[in-house]
């Protein structure tokens, strides 16, 4: 596979140059009840939460990313439709982690069991729960190590099922809590079972998006 694809490479800046890092802490200390209207003052921009407090800016998808984005969002909701029993949501979407960081990966997926337990007000707000499902896209931008880190901390906060997409280095570790990440050699496609019965997703247009 390797042989017949060609690496897209877009020529932007430095990784990991052209996210934004606010800290508020110890002068503010940034709560739910901060955050949330920050993030609605803001609506414009995408805006994450570490567990230290740190704000994260991060700016608008460069055309590959984006084409790669949709293409995953759109397997996942074509599987959750069909499977019935789960609920898709694209990079838009934030989490409030247990951990109280604030994520919002590429694409995820809950179980409906676990949806299910939200208050209508907890779904129209930054859902207080991890995914069990996440996916992180790996762009010109992004640094690899923060990547992993957000892998990680997904992980430990209940997420059962994680890809990191590299296109990049053509690399889709598979994270699973409690495990070290598993990276198949030159995958062609990835496989959800047992977290997501019979989902695939074909990675040819992830690795080689139409120029």
């Amino acid at each position: 596979m390797a042989q017949t694809l060609t690496r897209i490479r877009s020529p932007i800046a430095d990784e990991g140059a052209l996210s934004i890092k606010i800290k508020f802490e110890p002068v503010v200390k940034m709560t739910d009840e901060i955050f949330e209207p920050f993030c609605a003052l803001n609506y414009e921009m995408r805006i994450g939460r570490t567990v230290t407090g740190t704000v994260e800016i991060v700016p608008p998808a460069f055309g590959y990313t984006g084409n790669r984005n949709i293409k995953i969002s759109a397997a996942l909701e074509n599987w959750a439709s069909q499977d019935a029993n789960g609920l898709a949501f694209d990079s838009s979407t934030g989490f409030t982690l247990p951990n109280g960081a604030v994520r919002s990966p590429d694409a995820s997926l809950f179980r409906l069991p676990r949806y299910g337990s939200l208050t209508d007000e907890e779904r129209d707000s930054f859902i207080p729960m991890c995914p069990n499902f996440v996916v992180e896209l790996r762009s010109r931008s992004d640094s690899l190590s923060v990547l992993q880190s957000k892998m990680d901390e997904y992980m430990v906060n209940d997420a059962r099922l994680g890809w990191l997409l590299d296109p990049l280095e053509w690399r889709a570790p598979v994270y699973r809590p409690g495990a070290h990440p598993e990276t198949p050699d030159n995958p062609a496609a990835l496989f959800g079972s047992p977290e997501l019965p019979c989902f695939t997703l074909d990675l040819k247009p992830i690795w080689e998006p139409v120029s």
